[in-house]
């Protein structure tokens, strides 16, 4: 399974900034392997995005804001459902994931199976 998450890196808000930053350096310090995908420079991951992400988390008014994270092609939520799953311990299962990665090293490896994280732009 490979965590996509929807950022803009090129978005004028501190807060998108400061929270798509807070989703990637937890990624990062727990190895958990993820696409970072910038929705300001593929327009068709933008509206895939948009058309993946449930009814209910659309805002009344435009379009979700990132950062969005999906597990595959499903859906697990926006920052605030990020921050709850972290808050309550619960990240591994709301990224749809078997277990904490960085503890699956080979035999007599200090490797991690898992990638890090890759850009794509």
């Amino acid at each position: 399974m490979v965590v996509r998450l929807f950022i803009a890196s090129s978005s004028g808000s501190v807060v998108i900034k400061k929270r798509q930053q807070a989703i990637v350096g937890f990624l990062e310090a727990n190895r958990i392997p993820f696409e970072a995908v910038d929705i300001t420079m593929l327009e068709d991951q933008r509206l895939w995005m948009y058309r993946n992400i449930p009814e209910d988390k659309h805002p009344e008014k435009g379009n979700p804001l990132p950062p969005q994270i999906f597990s595959d092609q499903q859906y697990c939520g926006d920052y605030e459902d990020f921050f709850q799953a972290k808050e309550n311990n619960t990240v591994f299962s709301f990224l749809r994931l078997p277990s904490h990665p960085a503890s699956q090293v080979g035999p007599g490896s200090e490797t991690p199976r898992w990638p890090f994280g890759t850009f794509q732009r």
